[in-house]
């Protein structure tokens, strides 16, 4: 049976400590408080669904508040499977971040099944100061049962935006029954990729770039592509085979930017 969920989460400052506020769901949605010192930012939350995946018809609607100053952490409790679709199924979520405020989200990679027609559109309205760190791994499909782009279609669009005007704009499309992924242009042979999308004014990504591509060029298995855009962003594309490398690089990654951010800070 096709679900229609919701899930809002707004955000309060206590004593300069971002807790959650407001918070409505709908099955199969649930959320979870992870931060483990409650004292400290940034506030972590666990994205978690009571469905196996993602079915036919289902519509998801997303929208997550964030308080001026305020820093969250969205997680994800496991892939985000697409099950076999006659129709399909969409997915929306809206980011706003009040000034000052940051947002993270490294959800786990998505694993299309055969026949599955997925889209996905997610907007992000940054203010002043705001910081980003938003990932997305897509993969082949389940190659172990031998559906390697096997799935109808998949697209998923990003668009940030800075004062609501828009900066930033990634629309990815796959439909390996028009288009193979393996050709050139495409995946060339890859069959997994990720994405990571990093806006933090006034930053300084010099001695960061340095480091993510020494990083990325002791990784076996993958190629990968680094650009900075207008409004201070940078984009990091990496392709490969694994899931699970792609999701730990991304979450070094990650990491890392929250270092520089720590390190601006102080000084």
């Amino acid at each position: 049976m096709a679900i229609k969920s919701k899930l809002h989460i707004k955000t309060t400052m206590r004593q300069g400590i971002t807790q959650l506020g407001d918070c409505y769901f709908s099955p199969p949605f649930k959320v979870m408080n992870t931060t483990e010192n409650k004292t400290e930012n940034p506030l972590h939350l666990m994205l978690m669904s009571s469905s196996p995946g993602v079915l036919d018809g289902d519509e998801y609607e997303m929208r997550i508040d964030v308080v001026a100053k305020g820093a969250v952490h969205l997680h994800t409790q496991s892939y985000q499977r697409l099950f076999d679709m006659q129709v399909g199924a969409t997915q929306t979520l809206e980011v706003h971040l009040q000034e000052g405020a940051s947002f993270t989200y490294l959800p786990h990679p998505c694993v299309p099944h055969e026949n599955s027609i997925f889209k996905s559109k997610n907007s992000i309205y940054l203010t002043k100061n705001g910081s980003l760190v938003w990932g997305e791994i897509i993969t082949c499909g389940r190659s172990l049962k031998g559906e390697v782009f096997t799935f109808s279609k998949f697209q998923s669009v990003t668009k940030v935006y800075l004062d609501h005007q828009l900066i930033l704009k990634e629309n990815i499309i796959m439909a390996p029954l028009e288009v193979a992924p393996t050709a050139i242009g495409q995946l060339e042979g890859y069959t997994h990729q990720a994405s990571l999308l990093i806006f933090k004014e006034s930053r300084d990504y010099s001695a960061l770039i340095e480091r993510v591509v020494e990083y990325l060029q002791e990784q076996i298995g993958i190629d990968f592509g680094i650009t900075t855009t207008q409004n201070n962003g940078l984009v990091v594309r990496i392709l490969g085979f694994k899931a699970e490398q792609l999701h730990g690089c991304l979450k070094d990654l990650a990491e890392w930017v929250s270092e520089v951010k720590t390190a601006v800070y102080v000084d």
